[in-house]
């Protein structure tokens, strides 16, 4: 069991942590909340004996042995990938050492019945015992089991770490973490150096994981997937909910109106209080009685509501200037670095109002062609944007470009136009910068609050094409919360680089996977692409030969218990998608359609505008022909729903 026992930390005039306690039993998953600077990580390196508290400690039984994965870490150069991981594995390779010298002694002693000899025994079984249960004799199957399950192939185990880039070499430091025998793992964000098919595979490490797991992260779906608790930092104090995140957002809404409704409360008993002390303290007779109020009230203990955590960034992108319906066009487009290819033969069209994910493991080139967009990177083949495009771009290390001597009021007012200036300081409450916060320089900011800045930069002029690569790093869930709304609220072409499912979800209707030099295009959403892609890995796991692969072609081919076979179900969520899609489209024509109207309606209401709408030619015509258009937009649209409907009972009732 670790326990965490009255932690006081205060930084500055701000109390980081006021007497926090909780318990860790053995096995237990839990997630680590908090708004951006609630003090996550500091606990994590508390708890990891890297950072120390004013007061209070960190209880754990002896030989506890604790694993601790922080967000960045140092790299080291000089050995390959397979003995950089291996490097982990300090005491299987000293009791591998302690084994072979004491087989050497016995195989070299002959005095079998001397206490020397009898001793090297007793040691020897210890020794073995041991190095069976730190896993001595499986290490190898392990070790290869990780780094492939993180993403590395066999035949990179042999390449130099210093070849990688730092985000598989992050990967590395993982894999000796997880390779290493803990009683409980420390992970601060440990998927943001992972892709998702990484992620997916460190999900299933995890749940299986027999030690405690004390993790603070940014996805929810991870957090939901392996947490079954989750502890929430907030204004010094610690709130314990025996839930998974999802269900504790709820729960904690219930805690805050709870708050609301007690300090309602306590405000009307204090303004009570006051009240009979204002009567009384000056009549001799009840002046005693009025002292007795004032000291009540020194001592009531004020309710505060957790203001910090409920705040949340809260903006809308500008209207999208209307571009050409091509948006980008790829033509053979290719990417050498040297002899090194990223990809080739790309051939890509991106429409007017798509929503794009491009996603496929790190350093399959998806921030490389990000950048060939947005940066107009040096490349082979054919790449333009379409008519009156207007890019706005949102790099992988966007927060980097900041100048770090600027204050946040000079960087906003710098880089608005002229217009916009008087407004910068509005920009920057959007983002939870007020008062004090805008004349903070940028290089004391933390990383989310850096990410906060750079989309607040990004929102200064109306873009008809937003690039964005890895947007949600650093964000805390609140926060990427109201990006994706933002988004989804957003009315021009998005292409966006992430491996954040949840984030993704509802967001992108096309998806672009890059993997082994290629881009392909599949038409569905996040959900069913990672359905697809981790049916396909588990066929490609376990089939193994043609016996194998016949059986599950076969069973593919079998009907379900549904009536209906493989092929049949996957046209039907195929024709299914398709109505959705037409459904929402004649919705958002009648919609603008319907405010066209409505406007017309209200002009001719006017003496002065109806009269300037008699002068137009053919307005009346104009004004009837699009009623008649509303209507039948309607029937379509009723036609339309009735089909989306029926494929949708055809779906429910054959499951």
């Amino acid at each position: 069991m670790l326990g965490i026992n009255k932690l006081v930390l205060q930084l500055n005039d701000r109390m980081l942590f006021n007497e926090i306690s909780f318990l860790v039993n053995p096995g237990e998953k839990l997630g680590l909340v908090g708004s951006n600077g609630a003090g996550k990580s500091t606990l994590l390196k508390t708890i990891a004996g890297e950072a120390t508290v004013d007061r209070g400690d960190i209880s754990k039984p002896k030989d506890f042995n604790i694993g601790y994965l922080p967000q960045e870490l140092p790299l080291h150069d000089g050995n390959s990938v397979w003995e950089e991981a291996e490097s982990s594995l300090s005491e299987i390779k000293q009791l591998q050492q302690a084994i072979d010298d004491i087989n050497h002694q016995l195989a070299s002693g002959e005095d079998y019945e001397s206490e020397s000899y009898l001793k090297l025994i007793e040691d020897l079984n210890h020794y073995t015992d041991r190095f069976n249960l730190v896993g001595g004799y499986t290490y190898h199957a392990d070790l290869e089991k990780i780094l492939m399950g993180l993403g590395f192939k066999a035949e990179d185990f042999n390449r130099q770490t210093q070849e990688f880039s730092g985000g598989w070499r992050m990967r590395i430091e993982l894999a000796k973490l997880l390779l290493a025998k803990h009683d409980v793992l420390l992970l601060d964000e440990p998927t943001n150096h992972l892709d998702i098919t990484s992620i997916i595979w460190l999900e299933s490490f995890l749940q299986g994981f027999e030690g405690a797991i004390i993790m603070v992260s940014h996805d929810r779906t991870f957090l939901d997937n392996i947490t079954k608790r989750t502890v929430e930092i907030v204004n010094g104090k610690v709130y314990d909910y025996p839930v998974p995140y999802s269900k504790f957002v709820a729960l904690r809404e219930e805690r805050r109106t709870l708050q609301m409704q007690e300090q309602k409360n306590q405000e009307k008993e204090i303004k009570h209080t006051e009240e009979l002390i204002e009567k009384f303290r000056y009549k001799a007779s009840k002046a005693a009685f009025a002292q007795t109020l004032i000291k009540k009230l020194e001592k009531m203990e004020r309710i505060e509501i957790d203001d910090d955590d409920s705040r949340k960034i809260n903006f809308r992108f500008p209207p999208a200037p209307r571009s050409g319906k091509v948006v980008v066009k790829a033509e053979n487009l290719a990417k050498f670095y040297g002899e090194k290819k990223i990809f080739k033969a790309v051939n890509l069209e991106v429409n007017r109002g798509e929503r794009i994910a491009f996603v496929g493991q790190n350093g399959q080139g998806k921030s490389t062609l990000v950048k060939i967009i947005a940066e107009a990177l040096t490349h082979d083949g054919k790449i333009e944007l379409g008519h009156n495009v207007e890019l706005g771009y949102y790099a992988q290390e966007q927060a980097k470009t900041l100048d770090g001597d600027k204050t946040l009021l000079s960087t906003i007012e710098d880089a608005a136009p002229e217009d916009l200036r008087k407004k910068a300081r509005d920009y920057l409450g959007a983002f939870l910068f007020s008062g004090e916060d805008v004349d903070k320089k940028v290089k004391v900011l933390s990383g989310g609050e850096k990410g906060r800045l750079a989309l607040c930069k990004l929102l200064l002029f109306p873009h008809n094409l937003l690039v964005m690569d890895e947007p949600t790093n650093h964000l805390d869930l609140k926060s990427k919360d109201m990006l994706k709304q933002a988004l989804l609220n957003y009315d021009g072409t998005l292409i966006v680089v992430s491996h954040d499912r949840h984030f993704l979800q509802d967001l992108a209707d096309k998806i672009f996977e890059f993997k082994d030099g290629k881009v392909s295009e599949f038409l569905g959403n996040i959900d069913e692409y990672l359905e697809a892609r981790k049916l396909e890995d588990f066929r490609e796991l376990e089939k193994g030969n043609s016996e194998a692969k016949k059986k599950e072609e076969q069973k593919a081919e079998d009907k379900s218990d549904s009536g209906l076979n493989y092929k049949e179900r996957k046209q039907l969520d195929k024709d299914l998608r398709k109505a959705e899609k037409e459904v929402k489209r004649l919705e958002s024509e009648i919609e603008s359609l319907e405010l066209k109207l409505e406007e017309w309606d209200q002009k001719l209401q006017d003496p002065a505008q109806f009269q300037e709408l008699s002068k137009e030619a053919n307005f009346y015509e104009r004004y009837e022909s699009e009623k008649d258009k509303l209507e039948s937009l309607m029937q379509s649209w009723e036609t339309a729903q009735q089909q989306f409907s029926a494929l949708e009972k055809k779906r429910e009732g054959k499951k």
